[in-house]
């Protein structure tokens, strides 16, 4: 299938890394030095085994180089970049690769914030620069959204879907880099409602969890929002939506429940206080269960596949 080179030592690098690696293709990450990326084998085959524990029979190579040094790509089917979310860093990396890597290779960025318009800019190939924009935990999480740029060739991101099928992911292609793409957009249409009603005091945030994990987000786990409301019906939704719309938050900034939060330092689980207070223990216990839920859910995605 030829190789993945992933730039990036961090937490979404080690992810991506695993991905590919779990499904038979040899994969290439990249650090500061040899030394960073090696760093992270134990932590890219734990996490390639917590998805097929059989990868290592697959005769897969995981290989680590320096950013600046690594030359060889050869058999290079894509090139992943996932350094840290600033701009000019990301255009500096771009800008490197467009000299160093062959030109019918593509290349993508996992940046969930920067257009590839904006990274790629006019360099002399971005007609193969995509986003390719993964979600956390990047190894169980099977979307990755592939955005097109504004030089950006459809035919190649087609291509590169391909290629996120054959290693067991779930691609998109969004057609135009507008921001928060395709799956951050509608995540924050729902999360400006939730953060709205928790500030209007009409419900509290662990009422809102309960309300979507068992109702409409169980139903998204065996369909998606488009395809239930086929099933369902959509009179019933479009009658329903003329009495709601009307009402519905329309802030243009995060309301005063969640910026007074941040502003105080309380962001969450790995702070230790977010909309209520976490032990290290209850800490531990939520990232393993959220953990071992999402592959719970993924194993039945694999048991009943959608026919596509």
């Amino acid at each position: 299938m030829g190789k993945v080179v992933v730039i990036g030592s961090g937490t979404m690098g080690v992810g991506i890394a695993a991905g590919f690696l779990a499904y038979g293709t040899d994969t290439i990450i990249l650090g500061r030095t040899q030394e960073k990326a090696e760093n992270c084998f134990e932590a890219i085959r734990a996490c390639a085994t917590s998805i097929n524990p059989e990868w290592q029979k697959l005769g897969v190579s995981l290989l680590a180089g320096s950013i600046a040094d690594w030359n060889d790509w050869q058999d290079a089917i894509l090139v992943i970049e996932t350094i840290s979310e600033r701009l000019d860093l990301k255009k500096e990396i771009f800008a490197d690769l467009d000299q160093r890597v062959p030109s019918h290779i593509p290349i993508g960025s996992n940046s969930s914030g920067f257009p590839i318009s904006d990274i790629a800019g006019d360099l002399k190939t971005a007609h193969r620069m995509l986003n390719t924009h993964y979600f956390m935990p990047a190894h169980i999480v099977p979307l990755v959204e592939i955005v097109l740029g504004k030089d950006s060739d459809p035919v190649l991101a087609n291509q590169v879907c391909e290629l996120y099928r054959a290693n067991g992911k779930k691609p998109v292609l969004v057609k135009k880099d507008i921001p928060g793409f395709l799956a951050n957009r509608i995540q924050h249409a729902l999360m400006r409602e939730a953060l709205s009603l928790v500030e209007d005091g009409i419900a509290t945030p662990e009422d809102i969890d309960t309300a979507v994990r068992y109702s409409f987000g169980f139903r998204y786990a065996a369909v998606g929002p488009m395809t239930q409301k086929e099933i369902s019906g959509w009179e019933g939704m479009t009658l329903a939506a003329e009495l709601i719309y009307p009402s519905l938050s329309n802030i243009t900034a995060p309301p005063p429940c969640i910026s007074n939060l941040v502003k105080n330092g309380k962001t969450g689980i790995n702070k230790g206080e977010g909309f209520r207070s976490w032990s290290p223990e209850e800490a531990t216990i939520m990232k393993r269960n959220y953990e071992e839920r999402l592959k719970a859910a993924f194993a039945v995605l694999k048991v009943a596949p959608d026919q596509d």
